[in-house]
């Protein structure tokens, strides 16, 4: 087994926010100590990944995006909190739900709707579309279409990271259904036998498309599947956005300082179906209602007011400038070019390759 490796601690930026400003004394409640900028910020970037992933439906229903879609709508505590964990230079694998994540990682709303659109501005120049986001310098390596597929690669570029000395940390996202292949089970015992600084989050929305975790995993507890290779696991309400990044920065703290994998799992609710096009008719209504009851954005933001942190006015104020930036967004995408046919194959590898095909479907064999 490889030994442990010792990592320098830098502070985080969740830490370093909170020590400036905060919001003190017995009338903070449960925000005592955290920075009034700092939750404001959390509730515009929230507010914001919600008014985007709005935008990418109407986009999808007017046929501006194409193939599959599936949309961060009731994760967006969730999503900001775990990104507020992250470092820059740290790396993020994700599933094929990551529009939010690519905005809270710090790519800009217009490229991520770009890409939405296949146009040649996009993150991965409008070839990846909704599934397959990718920016090497805002340090997301990838949304994956396959359901498990990110798992074993987050786990080899940490093993990369460990072998090259570096204080990163990668963190990979996943929902729950991944935790039933074997790729999850062989990942998890690999990190944890040569201590790689990766954390491993589960997002259960309780729905693997339309089964639910209890009908489709004997163990539904999901972060007790660490216990089986000795690696921490733990829950937390994925509706909370500071116990989200409370528990992530620990986790990514712990895997920089100590090597030491993880596994958090998220609970939280999908306020629509599995992809747009998904009406989740599987639902009853009062799981439904329940969903609704729960909406982090909505919650969060009565939260401030009640804590005097924001007014009616304010709220309104965020609430408006984040449905600009996302309308840009969709102005943006909907400038940018098309991509050529002619570039088709010019990222199917990293470097030439001999008598590579470039054969298009409605060209002839010979």
């Amino acid at each position: 087994m490889a030994q442990t490796a010792t990592r320098t601690k830098p502070a985080t930026r969740a830490a370093k926010s909170r020590r400036a400003g905060s919001v003190r004394g017995s009338g903070g409640g449960r925000f005592a100590g955290e920075s009034p900028e700092l939750l404001k910020d959390y509730f515009y970037e929230m507010t914001l990944i919600r008014r985007f992933e709005e935008r990418a439906a109407q986009g999808y229903t007017q046929a501006k995006i194409g193939g599959y879609c599936h949309l961060n709508l009731g994760e967006e505590a969730t999503v900001v909190g775990l990104m507020r964990a992250l470092r820059k230079s740290d790396l993020l694998f994700t599933n094929y739900r990551e529009h939010g994540y690519a905005i809270a990682k710090g790519i800009e709303p217009g490229r991520v709707m770009a890409e939405l659109y296949g146009r040649t501005t996009g993150t991965s120049k409008g070839w990846g579309g909704s599934m397959h986001m990718f920016d090497v310098e805002a340090g997301l390596l990838g949304g994956y279409g396959i359901v498990g597929g990110q798992v074993p690669l987050a786990t080899g570029a940490a093993m990369a990271i460990d072998y090259r000395g570096s204080d990163q940390v990668v963190m990979c996202q996943m929902g729950d259904g991944t935790t039933n292949i074997g790729a999850f089970h062989e990942a998890l015992n690999i990190a944890a036998l040569w201590n790689l600084p990766v954390v491993f989050v589960v997002i259960n929305n309780q729905l693997g498309m339309g089964t639910t975790v209890d009908k489709s995993s004997a163990e539904p507890d999901l972060f007790k599947r660490a216990a089986a290779y000795r690696m921490h696991g733990e829950r937390v309400d994925g509706n909370d956005v500071l116990a989200v990044r409370d528990a992530a920065t620990r986790l990514v703290e712990q895997a920089r300082e100590n090597g030491r994998p993880a596994l958090l799992e998220a609970v939280s609710e999908r306020l629509k179906g599995h992809s747009v096009v998904d009406p989740a008719k599987y639902r009853s209504e009062d799981s439904v209602e329940k969903a609704k009851q729960a909406d982090p954005v909505a919650n969060f933001r009565a939260e401030l007011i009640e804590a005097g942190i924001l007014d009616e006015d304010a709220a309104v104020e965020i609430e408006r400038k984040a449905q600009a930036e996302a309308d840009a967004a969709v102005a943006f995408a909907d400038d940018s070019p098309h991509p050529d046919p002619s570039t088709l194959f010019d990222y199917t590898y990293a470097t030439p390759v001999a008598n590579d095909s470039r054969r298009l479907p409605a060209d002839p064999v010979f």
